[in-house]
This record gives structure tokens, C-alpha cells and sequence, in this order.
């Protein structure tokens, strides 16, 4: 599977979070970081190039900040110019048909906040409607949305488990299943270079290893429990 990450944030080498992000990007011939700025500086969009981009991913990310319930100028420019009709809808505009559409949102506000009676009002599934709208009317998958709330308050802990979920996020299939999160870890744990971890580390990965596999041999178990008994359960 291919992604593309599409990243609109008129000042991007001023956001830390931006920063953080890209910087955590695997080293990955399956992943594109396309940021719209600084590829139109003067905002002269080169739609065949796009278009041609968007043909060759199979997941399309737009990861931008959440500003006033929606995205910065560049992005909502780039809509207008590339979602052409004949290209992204209408009579043979089924070129993005079955991709699917993820949005990774940075929000200053605290998550309680997007709720009825938080401060928003609205939730986040209500404010990012156009973009469920947009994917069904191009014919792609909408996936749940990657939320960052908060980014300078967060603990280092927690920027390396958002980190994670991050990478899941961009890099496989039904990326919000345990198996497959537990699958990705596995993956993860076999491409170490074994030279450059620090001693011992060997024989921590072999029992993370075969906890994560005994786990799931006991989630097989119930589950086939549960389809014998009918979901009763």
C-alpha cells in the first residue's frame, strides 16, 4: 500500500508539531510527504502532477492544522484546482474510486471541548463532514480521522505512543484492529538491526515476540468460541 501525505500549514518549519511529525516518518519507498506550500510557493498548481500523484497512492492523507473548523487556504485551493470534474467525479470521474481519504488534524483546543456543552459545541465526526463528503462523492474510503489535541502540553510519553499510532496510521490496512497493530509491531521487531541495539535487547524482543503471539493465539481461541456459540456472548 502507497501513501500520500498531503500537507498544507503556510509555516511549516515554525510548527513543532509539523516538524515532529515529518521527522518520524519511516524511511519508506510507500510513503510521500508532499507539502503544498512549499511546492507552490506561488500558488500556481500543477494539476497534471498532482493528479498524476494521486493515481499512484492508495491512501490519501491530508494532514493539516485545524484552523476556524477547517484547513488552511493552500488545501482548500488545491480541492478546487485538482477534484476536477471527469477526474474525481461526474461522467468518468472515477479515478479515485475505492482509495482511501485520512485526515491527520492538530488541534490547539482540548479534546472534551468537541462535544455538545464543551466550549466547540460540536464534535469533530460534525466539523469534518465536507471532507466525509468529499470521499463519498469521489468514490474513496473516509477512514476515522488521526486527532493530535494539545501538542505542546503533551508528555514525551505520549508524543512516542501518538508517534506509533501515527506510523499505524499511515502505513497499514485496517490500522485501527489489534491484530493488525500487532502484526505492524511483529514487522517492526524483525527489521531491527540487531548490531545497533543495546546488549540483552535480543532476548527482550523474543519475549515481546511471544507475548504478542501467545495474545493473539488466546484472541483466535475466544473468538472462535464466540462464532461457535453465535455471538451470544
Amino acid at each position: 500500500m502507497k501513501t500520500l501525505i498531503i500537507v498544507s500549514h503556510p509555516e511549516i518549519d515554525e510548527s513543532a508539531s509539523q516538524q515532529y511529525l515529518k521527522e518520524a516518518l519511516p524511511d519508506s519507498n510507500e510513503i510521500t510527504f508532499h507539502h503544498l506550500e512549499s511546492t507552490y510557493p506561488d500558488g500556481k498548481i500543477d494539476i497534471e502532477r498532482e493528479q498524476e500523484l494521486l493515481q499512484q497512492h492508495d491512501r490519501i492523507i491530508f494532514q493539516f492544522p485545524f484552523y476556524w473548523y477547517s484547513s488552511p487556504p493552500m488545501l482548500k485551493h488545491w480541492q478546487d484546482e485538482v477534484l476536477t470534474e471527469n477526474f474525481a467525479y461526474g461522467y468518468g470521474g472515477n479515478k479515485l474510486k475505492d482509495k482511501e481519504l485520512g485526515l491527520v488534524l492538530v488541534i490547539g483546543m482540548p479534546e472534551k471541548e468537541y462535544q455538545v456543552g464543551g466550549k466547540e459545541g460540536f464534535s469533530l465526526s460534525t466539523l469534518t463532514t465536507p471532507y466525509q463528503a468529499m470521499a463519498k462523492k469521489t468514490q474513496m474510503r473516509f477512514l476515522k480521522p488521526f486527532l493530535i489535541f494539545q501538542f505542546h502540553y503533551m508528555e514525551e510519553t505520549e508524543k512516542m505512543r501518538m508517534l506509533t499510532a501515527y506510523q499505524q496510521y499511515l502505513m497499514i490496512e485496517d490500522f485501527d484492529t489489534l491484530k493488525a497493530k500487532e502484526n505492524w509491531f511483529l514487522q517492526q521487531i524483525e527489521a531491527m538491526d540487531e548490531q545497533f541495539l543495546p546488549r540483552g535487547s535480543t532476548f527482550v524482543l523474543e519475549q515481546v515476540k511471544e507475548l504478542i503471539e501467545d495474545n493473539r493465539m488466546e484472541l483466535d481461541e475466544i473468538q472462535m468460541y464466540l462464532d461457535q456459540a453465535g455471538g451470544s456472548l
